[in-house]
């Protein structure tokens, strides 16, 4: 049923034995470190982004969410060549690099393009760009230094590392913002320095070839960027991630429309994505065990469960004190990116082909990416033509009946079986029928 199931017919699946994958490897802590470094830069620059352009430069919803989605598309799209180019001779660590490096230099862009919106744009294009740039080698770095039945507990203890830097990065963009009277160069100034302390750890301390805990079988010489698709395995995995990503209403949304609903101050906004990072630190190691244990099927489909719990809570009648509405967003939030994010990756990694595995993962990060930019660009559509509450209500239908194809296309890993009870013993082999 292994082979079956994922769509490989080069090599059967290795035999598991109790106890191992649970020491983490040393490639994922250096890798989580530099991440946690990096999203203390770029978070102290999201937190404040939705403040500066839309209420700082005047931009309408609709503005904003074209912006938003065009720079996530570019990102995504870029991140083919960034899969791919890793892949040749096993560049991962000198591609991610060159996207961490362009992340960083962006903040520089920001803070000489002042008030113009050209420049502004350059800037942040720059920084998607580096993003989407770095993300598919990565996450192949961790695939490729980790055994197959624990790339949940992997994935979950780099998540944890980079949402910590999520955590603080709003922490540091808020205090710098009191401190200085709302000066947004300063947190322009200290996010580049924090960016390249991220760039000068993955070169001392990220190895450029991590030793595969199992070895890669054979493949041929030549391997096309979109060889993965040929597996029907992961075309499902694809069209599920695509179409639930179509109904994902950005996070810049979310805390713009519990700023409104809320009448928050300004100098508050950048402490909105706290809650939500706390609740994915906290979950994101939890959620990866478990899905090594169950099955990732199922914890990415209960995730986007939370995200609908995340617009229904929104629609609730407004009035009231806030805490009943802003906990549950953040915390069902929190939620959503704990058992989706790394989750996909650890059902996907092992359905490709070790000398294929940035491009594919590439692959779905982009389908995922270009989904998620109609959707920001169609929600800041609705918001402007409907108003926030009929806009709501269409990505909460949206949702519903992404949920029931994603349910339909996903199929089942083959890593979701318990470990049996006796010490050392071993999992047979799956075989196919």
């Amino acid at each position: 049923m292994y082979l079956a199931t994922t769509g490989r017919r080069d090599t059967p699946a290795p035999p598991r034995t109790v106890g191992a994958g649970r020491r983490v490897p040393g490639t994922v802590l250096a890798l989580g470190t530099v991440s946690l470094v990096t999203d203390i830069s770029s978070e102290m620059v999201t937190a404040v982004l939705p403040l500066y352009l839309v209420l700082g430069l005047g931009l309408s919803p609709l503005q904003f969410g074209f912006l938003d989605g065009l720079f996530n598309g570019a990102a995504a799209v870029v991140r083919l060549l960034g899969g791919y180019a890793a892949d040749r001779g096993r560049g991962h660590k000198r591609v991610a690099g060159l996207g961490y490096a362009l992340s960083a230099l962006s903040r520089i862009g920001l803070l000489l393009a002042g008030g113009a919106t050209a420049g502004i744009a350059a800037a942040l294009a720059t920084d998607r760009v580096g993003k989407g740039i770095r993300t598919a080698p990565r996450d192949a770095l961790i695939t490729l230094s980790s055994p197959p039945e624990a790339l949940g507990r992997s994935f979950g203890v780099h998540r944890a590392m980079d949402t910590t830097g999520a955590l603080l990065g709003p922490l540091a963009a808020f205090a710098l913002l009191w401190a200085t009277a709302d000066a947004y160069d300063s947190v322009f100034v200290v996010s580049f320095c924090v960016g390249l302390l991220g760039v000068l750890l993955l070169v001392l301390y990220v190895p450029a070839h991590p030793p595969a805990p199992v070895p890669p079988a054979p493949a041929p010489r030549r391997r096309k960027a979109f060889t993965a698709l040929r597996d029907p395995a992961f075309r499902r995995i694809l069209a599920a991630a695509s179409l639930l990503g179509a109904a994902t209403v950005g996070d810049a949304f979310v805390y713009l429309l519990l700023q409104r609903r809320l009448d928050l101050p300004v100098s508050w906004f950048p402490l909105l994505p706290l809650g939500a990072a706390a609740c994915y630190l906290l979950l994101a190691v939890p959620a990866g065990r478990i899905a090594d244990r169950i099955g990732r099927r199922l914890p990415f489909l209960y995730g986007h469960l939370a995200l609908l719990g995340v617009y229904a809570t929104l629609l609730t009648p407004a009035g009231g004190p806030a805490l009943p509405l802003l906990v549950p967003v953040l915390a069902l939030l929190g939620v959503f990116y704990a058992t989706t994010d790394g989750v996909l990756m650890a059902l996907a990694g092992p359905v490709l082909p070790a000398d294929g595995r940035a491009a594919g993962l590439a692959v779905l990060q982009t389908g995922q990416a270009l989904a998620r930019m109609l959707a920001a660009a169609g929600f800041g559509a609705a918001w402007t033509l409907w108003g926030p509450g009929p806009a709501l209500w269409a990505a909460l239908a949206a949702l519903l009946l992404a949920l029931a194809g994603g349910w339909a296309l996903l199929p089942r890993d083959p890593f979701g079986t318990p470990a049996p009870e006796e010490p050392g013993a071993q999992i047979p082999e799956r075989r196919t029928a």
